[in-house]
């Protein structure tokens, strides 16, 4: 680093490393040059958007002369009538992140205490520690979930706020109502609890799964996104609950006009297509179902997942960069979880019937060589 850089970058930055996103389509064709190429890297909505999103987005491209709504006042209703709140509970944001940089603005310091577990969503790592916060993490639970009562037991007079992913990404695993309401019990009115539901649709439809609407604690900030389910990670549009007052002091951190104009139409069109959600939710089930099915017969152990994506132990690190590869020189882009912590662990997300078919088929055709490489009985 240069004398300039030593000099006005921060202690707390130097160790940062960038965020790495999933292989772009177009880079891998590039390197490859190859014509089919299915991307099952970063968990998004196979389906695509919903042809109401379509429809508004392409409709207000004549205004893009024009500022958008600062207020986002369409959108803010549509999500007021969905889940019965008022404007002054609802901030904005690019993606369910651009909140996080929010909170991490206007109520991190250096030197404050945030707590979470091991091997969740990196980008929150990143938001609290670019502030100059104290990352505390616990270790997940033998069967990969948050640990409530290791994270009960760290709460002390320093923690400022504590992050929960729910459900976790890269595991896809879950804590429960029951697991919810006996952390809650432990976490003191001035700590604020960060609920990560970036992929709350498809959580929602397990009865022991906490949405968190139904508690509306004065300390808890509920996130989610238009990313994941919604299929409209293009346009990043993220959203929050929370306090009134909590919500007032994020707006004075979050910056004009955010998210743009045609990522609040989109937005607003795709909450009233319930039927594409429906066949959403569907298409992740059943392609869910023949996934664990084909990992369980070629002898994987995939964790279990109430979202998009499943995880799976390989042997070694060596063996899951084998496999990333591999699988990419069959046009196939799956997401290795060195970054995560979890360097031997692979991630596939759910695709279409015609995408799993072509991972399937990529599998196929590299696991008897992964098997002899890495020892693994047949």
């Amino acid at each position: 680093m240069s004398e300039l850089g030593r000099s006005l970058v921060p202690e707390y930055l130097k160790e940062l490393k960038v965020y790495q996103a999933g292989k772009p389509i177009e880079e891998v064709a590039r390197e490859k040059g190859l014509t089919q190429i299915t991307k099952l890297a970063s968990n998004e909505n196979p389906l695509g958007p919903s042809p109401y999103a379509i429809r508004e987005m392409t409709n207000g491209l004549w205004d893009l002369h024009r500022y958008p709504d600062m207020h986002a006042y369409q959108l803010k209703k549509s999500l007021c009538e969905l889940y019965k709140l008022k404007p002054e509970n609802i901030i904005l944001g690019n993606g369910s992140e651009g909140i996080m940089a929010y909170i991490a603005r206007a109520f991190l310091q250096p030197g404050d205490e945030v707590l979470t577990c091991d091997n969740t969503f990196v980008g929150f790592y990143i938001l609290a520690k670019s502030v100059g916060a104290n990352l505390i993490t616990v270790p997940l639970t033998e069967d990969y979930r948050f640990d409530v009562e290791a994270l009960a037991k760290s709460i002390n007079k320093k923690t400022k706020a504590i992050y929960i992913a729910n459900p976790n990404n890269p595991t896809g695993t879950y804590i429960t109502k029951k697991e919810f309401d006996y952390l809650m019990s432990y976490v003191p009115d001035h700590v604020l609890v960060l609920l990560d539901e970036a992929y709350f649709e498809y959580a929602i439809q397990h009865d022991d799964y906490p949405d968190s609407m139904d508690y509306r604690y004065d300390n808890v900030i509920t996130l989610r996104t238009f990313s994941k389910a919604y299929g409209l990670s293009g346009i990043r549009v993220g959203y929050g609950f929370a306090h009134e007052e909590l919500i007032a002091n994020l707006s004075k951190v979050k910056l004009p006009f955010e998210p743009n104009l045609i990522g609040q139409l989109g937005a607003k069109g795709a909450l009233y297509d319930q039927p594409h959600l429906d066949r959403t939710i569907e298409n992740n089930t059943k392609r869910y179902n023949e996934t664990i099915a084909f990992l369980k017969e070629k002898k994987f152990d995939p964790i279990k997942s109430i979202t998009n994506f499943i995880t799976f132990k390989t042997p070694s690190l060596e063996a899951g960069d084998w496999l990333f590869e591999n699988l990419l020189n069959h046009g196939v882009i799956i997401r290795s979880l060195m970054a995560h912590g979890m360097p031997s662990y692979v991630r596939v997300s759910l695709g279409t019937k015609e995408e799993m078919i072509h991972f399937f088929d990529a599998m196929e055709k590299v696991l008897p060589e992964f098997d002899k490489l890495f020892g693994r009985a047949n």
